[in-house]
C-alpha cells in the first residue's frame, strides 16, 4: 500500500523543520525533544494509577501501575517502552500504557529502566525483568493475580520484552502466558535488522547505530541473547504477537524472529500494518490503525490471560 498520508506528511514536516535527528544531538536534547511529542497528547481516564518503586540489583526502578478498574485481582501486562534504549520513559508512554489497559482489563506495570549511556547493558533488560519479579511477589498487595503475567513492549522496548521472556524462561520464572513486540529491534546486526530501501521512514541507520554505540560497554555484548534475541535458542518461550508496519526499517527484524519463533514452535502471530511507520501505535489521534493496533493485542492479551 502507498504510504499513509498523514504519515508522509508527518515525514515532510519533518524535514521542513530542518532540526537535527536525535543521533545529531546530545542525548539530553535528544530526551527533551522526544519527551515534548507526547506531553500534549489527550490521553484516556482510567480507574487508579500510582506511581511506585520496584527492586533491581541496580536499587529502585520507577515503575507506574495502572488499573482499568478497582475492583478484583486483575492479570498483570509488563510494560517496556519504546525510545532506542536511550530516550523515552514511563511519561512518554503514559496514553499508550492507559489505553492498553482500557483495552485489555489488564492492570500496566511500566517500567522506567535504567538508560544508557550512563547505565550499560545489561542494566535494562535487568531491571525490566526485576520489576517483573517484583510486581508478582507483591502481587496480592497490588491487587494482581501473580498467576496471569504477560510482557508488552514497543520498540527497543519490545527488544527488551524479548529479553524478559527469555530470563524469565532461563531464571525459572516468572512463568509469563504470552509475549506482545511492537515493531521491536530483534538484533544488533544492522546487516539483518535494518532494511536500507526503507532508511528515513522515520529512522535512519546512523540513529540506530548511535542508540547501540551507547547501549554496550564492550562490542561483544551485543551478541548476548538478551540483547539480540533473534540470535538466541528460543524453545520454550510464550506465545508471542508480532507487530510491525510496512514502512518501517525494523520491520525486517520482527518479521525474522516471528519466523524463527515458528521455527522453534513458538505459537506466534505477525500482524503488518500497512501503509504505516515506526511508532505509529503512540499516535491514536492520527492513525485508526493505532486504534485497531490497541484492539488487536488487547485481544491477544484477554485471549492469553484468561478474559475471554
Amino acid at each position: 500500500m502507498p504510504l499513509h498520508p498523514v504519515a508522509q506528511q508527518l515525514l515532510d514536516d519533518a524535514a521542513a523543520s530542518e532540526q537535527p535527528n536525535s543521533h545529531l544531538l546530545p542525548v539530553e536534547v535528544a530526551r527533551a525533544n522526544f519527551e515534548r511529542t507526547f506531553a500534549s497528547m489527550e490521553v484516556e481516564d482510567v480507574a487508579f494509577v500510582a506511581d511506585l518503586v520496584a527492586m533491581s540489583d541496580g536499587g529502585q526502578v520507577p515503575v507506574r501501575l495502572y488499573r482499568p478498574r478497582a475492583d478484583g485481582p486483575l492479570p498483570l501486562v509488563v510494560y517496556l517502552h519504546g525510545g532506542g534504549w536511550q530516550m523515552g520513559s514511563i511519561d512518554s508512554h503514559d496514553g499508550l500504557c492507559r489505553a492498553i489497559a482500557n483495552a485489555s482489563g489488564c492492570a500496566v506495570l511500566s517500567v522506567g529502566y535504567r538508560r544508557p549511556p550512563e547505565f550499560k547493558f545489561p542494566a535494562a533488560p535487568h531491571d525490566c525483568y526485576a520489576a517483573l519479579v517484583w510486581a508478582v511477589a507483591h502481587a496480592e498487595r497490588l491487587g494482581l493475580d501473580g498467576s496471569r503475567v504477560a510482557v508488552v513492549g514497543d520498540s527497543a522496548g519490545g527488544n527488551l520484552a524479548a529479553a524478559v521472556a527469555l530470563l524469565a524462561r532461563d531464571e525459572g520464572g516468572p512463568d509469563l502466558a504470552c509475549q506482545v513486540l511492537i515493531y521491536p529491534a530483534t538484533t544488533f546486526d544492522l546487516d539483518e535488522g535494518f532494511d536500507l530501501e526503507l532508511e528515513g521512514y522515520v529512522l535512519f541507520r546512523d540513529e540506530v547505530q548511535w542508540h547501540k554505540d551507547a547501549y554496550f560497554a564492550r562490542p561483544e555484548d551485543a551478541a548476548s541473547d538478551y540483547a539480540s534475541p533473534l540470535g538466541a535458542d528460543l524453545a520454550g518461550l510464550p506465545p508471542a504477537l508480532v507487530l510491525t508496519a510496512e514502512y518501517d526499517p525494523l520491520a525486517v527484524a520482527g518479521v525474522a524472529l516471528a519466523e524463527r519463533l515458528a521455527e522453534q514452535d513458538v505459537a506466534v502471530e505477525h500482524r503488518r500494518y500497512d501503509g504505516m511507520i515506526h511508532g505509529f501505535v503512540q499516535f491514536p489521534g492520527l492513525f485508526d490503525d493505532a486504534v485497531g493496533a490497541v484492539a488487536d493485542l488487547a485481544a491477544f492479551l484477554r485471549r492469553h490471560l484468561g478474559l475471554v
